[in-house]
């Protein structure tokens, strides 16, 4: 255990507060910013999936070395590299012409934003003896709560009143701020690392961005063979992937977490049932703008109730888990917010806004205890080195899924409005309807779990 200075003690959390609110605020500020920021960049608002999918996917990727990186370069050096490159790519995203031009610079935040919180989290649990770190972590993560909850509105008003380029020019007094209290708070803490599984890592990237092209081309008209192609491209890498994991001795992701069975089916559930509730911050403001020409800061008001019930349910997920077990709980709640999708796809007059705000509230909660219950079902019954491995895996995992949703939900999309010629709410509801019943079915795979599955988790 690091010896910290009682300056270092006392403000070495709010190094982590401030790197996850940029890293969330980045993620979520930009749903509500979207419409004007196609109408700047000559592109169409439903065309414009990939300047979230990009970051999410980026993060997905490089999660898994950042913990390399940081033991084997000091973990002050990694943090200040990160917040650097993060801070770049935001200026890059304000300065791009073009979407192809926001898509790069979005993949060079990704890069920074998966080595930034990672590696903060980090250096608070090999600072902090155990029986402070959960005091510490718990005030170092309310900015996660907060950031979903200003993010929407902030971009809203952010768009409406000045420019989009404020959404990304916002981040660099964060990032200098982030920069001189890594400088002056973070110890430079170094670990022997094994040699990183360069050639794992290449074909499981290679594999995830492989999948989600493959989803967006299988949606555009006369790219449908090309789309399957990708596809078994991919497939063909994860299973070359499969193979090096089992001839390797330290593979990025070792297989042997999959002999786990509470791990394998949360990972499972967790990717299947995230790709409705992914889908949804990304779909909800674009039918508020575009079919029901909301302004911004209204559209961004209206997604504010998902983060209060996310909030308002902390409280009582560990007692909800109790009274019921993991198991009715993530089937019942999966099924739930399959209905609430649903629900959302006869949302067809804009002045009923109202009826609307608490059932975003009850979504909101609904996905607040699906993740609780997900997160920790998965990693519960891991022990030793498998924990760190597995934590790293369930990340990249969310990442994913978040991509895969996104990229899903707009294909659905597309496809009903181009090869289906459905007008624009037809499709949207459609949509919704279709990714209601998905979500509905997967949450039918929580069935593996046993009554007594998680029982000493509470």
């Amino acid at each position: 255990m690091v010896t910290l200075t009682d300056t270092q003690s006392k403000y070495l959390p709010y190094v982590l507060a401030v790197a996850l609110f940029m890293q969330i605020l980045d993620a979520t500020i930009l749903n509500t910013s979207l419409p004007q920021m196609a109408q700047a960049l000559g592109e169409s608002p439903l065309k414009m999936q990939w300047a979230v999918i990009s970051y999410a996917l980026t993060l997905a990727i490089f999660i898994p070395i950042s913990g390399f990186l940081a033991d084997k370069y000091g973990t002050r050096r990694i943090f200040l590299t990160a917040i650097v490159i993060f801070s770049v790519g935001s200026l890059l995203c304000a300065a791009s012409p073009t979407l192809d031009f926001l898509i790069g610079s979005r993949v060079i935040q990704g890069i920074g934003g998966a080595m930034m919180t990672p590696v903060a989290r980090l250096i608070l649990v090999k600072s902090y003896p155990r029986n402070q770190l959960l005091t510490v972590m718990n005030f170092a993560v309310i900015p996660a709560l907060v950031a979903p909850l200003v993010g929407p509105v902030l971009g809203g008003y952010i768009v409406q009143y000045t420019s989009w380029h404020w959404i990304f020019l916002i981040n660099i007094p964060m990032g200098i701020l982030g920069y001189f209290m890594g400088k002056t708070l973070v110890p430079a803490l170094f670990e022997d690392t094994k040699r990183l599984d360069w050639l794992g890592f290449g074909l499981f990237a290679a594999a995830a961005c492989g999948f989600t092209l493959a989803v967006e081309l299988g949606s555009q008209v006369g790219r449908g063979l090309y789309g399957l192609i990708l596809a078994i491209a991919a497939s063909v890498l994860l299973s070359a992937y499969v193979v090096h994991a089992k001839r390797k001795t330290t593979p990025l992701f070792p297989l042997s977490l999959f002999n786990i069975r509470t791990f394998r089916i949360g990972i499972t559930g967790n990717l299947f049932t995230r790709l409705g509730i992914s889908a949804v911050p990304f779909l909800l403001p674009l039918l508020l703008q575009v079919v029901f020409e909301y302004s911004p800061s209204k559209a961004g008001w209206l997604l504010a109730p998902i983060a209060i019930g996310a909030i308002g349910i902390k409280p009582w997920v560990s007692k909800i888990i109790q009274r019921f077990s993991y198991r009715k709980v993530l089937v019942l709640n999966t099924s739930l917010i399959g209905i609430l999708i649903i629900l959302l796809a006869q949302f067809n007059d804009p002045s009923n806004w109202l009826w609307f705000i608490p059932l975003l509230v009850v979504m909101g909660a609904c996905n607040s205890m699906q993740f609780s219950a997900m997160n920790t079902i998965t990693i519960g019954d891991l022990e030793g080195t498998q924990t760190s491995s597995g934590n790293s895996l369930m990340a990249v995992n969310q990442q994913l899924a978040i991509s895969f949703g996104i990229a899903f939900g707009a294909a659905v999309l597309n496809l009903l409005r181009e090869r289906f010629e459905l007008d624009t709410l037809a499709a949207f509801q459609t949509t919704y309807w279709v990714l209601g019943i998905l979500t509905i079915l997967s949450g039918l795979y929580f069935l593996r779990l046993k009554p007594e599955d998680g029982r000493g988790l509470y």
